[in-house]
């Protein structure tokens, strides 16, 4: 009898505290850590490499719009009363982190300097040259900051507001671009699916390897103007 309880016991707690049937046989049919597939390995570093592609390619514009952000907060909390330094670190603060670790100036340094030095690094972070020369400019000769402050924002906001409208308008001669270069993989698809099978041709004949190097590099040349020219217009 008292066997019999221990042995309802032990089930009940078993019941109560394993893991559910179904995750067990899920945990079954899944192979160890150690035997996953290197094609997921490939495919997670892949996707980590897109991640650290868009945030490099995205960093100018969080740059530019925390640039516009640091003014219009520091001119706000000198209208209040509070000291250039005061006002720039409580700005600072509210920022995103990567661009607020950026500008605190290290211990014993100028944080107009800092803002000088972070301007010649950062992509998208020039216009902090305008606000350490108005910050500077204000410490030596005095005047209302604060209002200066606000004029550059507003300045530096429709200069952004511009950018983008350019951006919106080229947008479609680059997707244009884009499609125009991978037009001749189409090709080759198309013709290997008719059964014409131009590969070998291309891959180990010396007039189709002439007109592939040909191909591939007017292919590059094409789609350098092109952003030679988008760039140029977007920053006359």
């Amino acid at each position: 009898m008292v066997t019999a309880a221990m042995a309802c016991a032990a089930l009940a707690a078993w019941l109560l505290c394993g893991p559910p049937p179904a995750a067990a046989r899920l945990r079954r049919a899944l192979p160890p850590p150690s035997e996953v597939s290197p094609v997921i390995h490939l495919l997670q570093r892949a996707a980590a490499l897109r991640t650290t592609l868009l945030d490099r390619r995205r960093a100018p514009a969080r740059w530019r719009a925390s640039v516009i952000e640091l003014c219009e907060g520091m001119a706000a909390e000198l209208a209040a009363g509070r000291s250039p330094e005061e006002a720039f670190s409580a700005t600072v603060a509210v920022l995103p982190r990567p661009v607020a670790k950026a500008l605190r100036a290290p211990p014993n340094h100028d944080s107009i300097t800092h803002l000088d030095a972070v301007a010649t690094t950062q992509a998208g972070a020039e216009s902090l040259r305008l606000l350490a020369a108005t910050w500077r400019l204000g410490a030596e000769r005095g005047g209302t900051l604060a209002t200066v402050l606000d004029g550059l924002a507003a300045a530096l906001r429709d200069e952004e507001t511009q950018r983008q409208e350019i951006a919106v308008h080229l947008a479609a001669p680059r997707a244009t671009a884009r499609l125009l270069a991978i037009l001749p993989v189409l090709g080759l698809a198309m013709a290997t699916a008719m059964g014409t099978n131009p590969l070998p041709f291309l891959l180990t004949t010396g007039p189709g390897l002439a007109c592939l190097a040909t191909a591939l590099a007017l292919d590059a040349t094409g789609l350098w103007w092109t952003r030679h020219l988008a760039t140029k217009a977007a920053h006359p």
